[in-house]
């Protein structure tokens, strides 16, 4: 047997019109619809469901009796030819969930590249999730819900509707997410969730220097502790930190917010900043 060939277990139920490509395995007692497309050297483990309009990437991998490209959990659905489009190289784990968009979205649900969904974890209709992002057991995503790259999602978290995290950020576990996470910072807990600081160890993973850490930092300090409103923050950010990437992914996020940013700090942040 080739590496290129097809290999569809004698259980699995694959439609004639589905599209697989080279090097695909689809294993026991599997469900691939009529309207999904597998990309090269996919790996499909038993029990997996797999409907509507989807699309899934190159050497990605999928756990037993996940379902993807489901129905949206949206009482509004009526049944519309909605998509659901998975990048290259994710890992699907154990029983999870992704459903497709609805007509009220995009009328798309999109994951990117490199992200690793432990068991459990599930993404709703009509989110956007980036790249190299880690759902850990039963993370959960309401609609309309956008992760940006590098985040970590904890066991048992779960994002509102319309939320937004922002890059590199970090989401403990057990927390209630209803205001958008700016990017680069740690954040746990619900009623309220409290900022921890910047996610310097997830910082450093991904290879940020001690210079590019201290200028978020400050950045951090004059958003959250200067005492003045949104507005005049990034103002006085904009006027004591020359241009760059970090800084501007900042600014851009907040300003962009339409759901409110998570503001409130812990107290042993507080003390640790002192």
């Amino acid at each position: 047997m080739s590496k290129n060939d097809i290999v569809v277990h004698p259980t699995a139920t694959v439609h004639p019109k589905a599209h697989l490509e080279a090097g695909v395995r689809i294993g026991p007692y599997s469900l691939i619809g009529e309207k999904v497309s597998i990309h090269k050297n996919t790996r499909i483990g038993a029990h997996v469901f797999i409907s509507g309009r989807t699309e899934i990437g190159e050497n990605c991998i999928l756990s037993p009796f996940s379902s993807i490209g489901t129905e949206p959990q949206d009482i509004t659905y009526k049944g519309e030819d909605t998509l659901t489009k998975i990048g290259d190289r994710n890992i699907i784990r154990e029983f999870v969930s992704i459903n497709r968009g609805t007509v009220k979205g995009e009328g798309k649900t999109v994951v990117g590249n490199d992200n690793y969904f432990m068991a459990y974890s599930h993404v709703g209709h009509d989110c956007l999730v980036g790249n190299e992002t880690i759902f850990i057991n039963a993370a959960t995503l309401a609609g309309h819900v956008t992760v940006e790259d590098y985040t970590t999602i904890s066991a048992f978290s779960g994002v509102h509707q319309f939320c937004r995290v922002g890059k590199y950020a970090f989401i403990g576990g057990y927390s209630v997410i209803t205001q958008d996470v700016i990017p680069f910072c740690r954040v746990a807990g619900s009623r309220p969730v409290l900022i921890y600081g910047l996610n310097v160890v997830g910082l450093r993973r991904k290879g940020f220097s001690k210079v590019r850490i201290a200028a978020l930092k400050k950045i951090f300090k004059i958003f959250l502790y200067s005492d003045l409103n949104t507005r005049q923050a990034l103002e006085r950010i904009k006027k004591e930190l020359p241009p760059g990437e970090d800084r501007d992914e900042v600014i851009r996020f907040i300003q962009s917010s339409e759901r409110g940013i998570i503001k409130k700090v812990s107290e042993k942040w507080e003390n640790e900043s002192e």
